[in-house]
């Protein structure tokens, strides 16, 4: 069957998705895919949690194992510095997050065991957005902050310098068990998160021993009850 036109569907079709691919080659220069859609080919965790379902790195928990432990998918073939990441997540029960210029500090019981910056996000209305740091120093802005980290007394102090928006009004744009887009820019010492093109925080950590300027990347399952995460469309660009 041909179409009004005189080219053969099938032949119409192919066109129009090698156009679409060409224009959202351009719309992002420099962006270089992370995941293939595929398998997890050069990400590293616990085969029972982690796979792939419809195109989308899945991570799911069930009651029994029990997590006792937080537990990641680590990207193997290259730390990440400075950089813009770019990619979509959906999570139904739970919390998440993607680790960035963190470190695998042990393999645990459950699957690598990482350390460092995390974009946080979760199934309920408190943490996405925010910047935690796992097993280090904890909430290094609240959702909607702008924050500049400095050590007092040799211990890290937050300090609040400004807002990017209104906390309940980012909370009330990121859709409940649906796609999101998540933004995480990271250039020196200057720490930026977005989503659905929001600003969540905006972060200047002012302590060189402890603020990481490259290290693993990495997705969390966290301990709780059963849970499903899922990420797509992960890309990024170096910012060097």
């Amino acid at each position: 069957m041909k179409n009004p036109i005189g080219y053969p569907c099938a032949l119409l079709m192919s066109v129009v998705l090698f156009a679409s691919a060409q224009l959202g080659s351009a719309a992002e220069p420099g962006f270089k895919s992370l995941f293939n859609g595929k398998d997890l080919t050069g990400w590293r965790g616990n085969p029972d949690l982690w796979s792939v379902r419809d195109g989308a790195i899945t991570g799911v928990t069930k009651a029994d194992p029990k997590l006792t432990h937080n537990t990641f998918l680590v990207y193997t073939p290259e730390p990440v510095g400075d950089f813009e990441l770019r990619l979509s997540y959906r999570i139904v029960k739970g919390n998440s997050g993607i680790q960035y210029r963190s470190r695998v500090i042990e393999e645990g019981k459950f699957g690598p065991i990482v350390g460092g910056y995390q974009a946080d996000f979760e199934a309920g209305t408190t943490y996405s957005g925010i910047l935690y740091e796992e097993r280090g120093r904890g909430i290094l802005a609240q959702r909607g902050q702008k924050t500049v980290i400095r050590e007092v007394d040799g211990k890290a102090k937050v300090e609040v310098t400004g807002s990017v928006g209104d906390s309940k009004k980012i909370q009330d744009g990121i859709k409940n068990e649906d796609w999101n887009d998540y933004v995480i820019i990271a250039k020196g010492n200057h720490l930026q998160h977005f989503i659905n093109g929001m600003p969540t925080v905006d972060v200047v950590d002012e302590m060189p021993d402890q603020g990481a300027r490259e290290g693993t990347l990495a997705l969390q399952i966290h301990v709780g009850p059963p849970m499903t995460v899922q990420f797509k469309n992960i890309r990024i660009k170096s910012l060097k």
